[in-house]
């Protein structure tokens, strides 16, 4: 059964922290100290702090479903471009997880086309996002999607410096 999307309400704050703590660290734990994680879920990602972003101008948010239970969710955020982008008109993908049971089974592919559909609505000439150079499920889903690398950012987990790759796509060529 393929997902359904839809956009996510205020009502769904609580939903999209939990989902958002729980997705997040099933994907890093494994690569980072348990101090690391510990310290970014308990000052960075609380979920007071991901509750207040569904409400915070500029950020869409989706919620990806099947038979009913919510299985991932994408963040979109319209904000400052990177420098390395300019002035052009973009929109950032700045999280888009499903949930572990689900990787594999459609829903990051509904998620996708849905956040470039949005990107298209809204008249966006790129939409983009920054992966973990290290997270090469994530980068290979990306570039199947056509994503093409154009720089590099430091990410802080905790106290690991980290560096995340920012990828982009030209929705122009859609």
């Amino acid at each position: 059964m393929l997902p359904i999307v839809r956009y996510a309400t205020e009502n769904d704050a609580e939903l999209i922290a939990d989902l958002s703590r729980q997705t997040f660290y099933e994907t890093y734990a494994v690569y980072n100290t348990k101090e690391d994680m510990d310290k970014f879920m308990n000052e960075q990602f609380t979920k007071q702090a991901l509750m207040k972003e569904v409400t915070t101008v500029g950020n869409i948010f989706l919620l990806a479903y099947a038979d009913n239970v919510v299985k991932g969710y994408v963040r979109l955020r319209e904000s400052k471009n990177p420098e390395e982008l300019g002035n052009i008109n973009a929109i950032e993908i700045a999280r888009i997880y499903a949930c572990t049971n689900m990787i594999g089974k459609g829903v990051g592919s509904a998620l996708m086309q849905k956040s470039i559909d949005v990107a298209k609505e809204k008249g966006k000439q790129i939409i983009w996002l920054a992966v973990w150079k290290k997270n090469q499920r994530a980068i290979d889903f990306y570039t199947r999607w056509g994503f093409e690398k154009f720089g590099e950012h430091d990410f802080i987990l905790g106290n690991d410096l980290q560096s995340d790759w920012m990828m982009k796509k030209n929705i122009n060529l859609i």
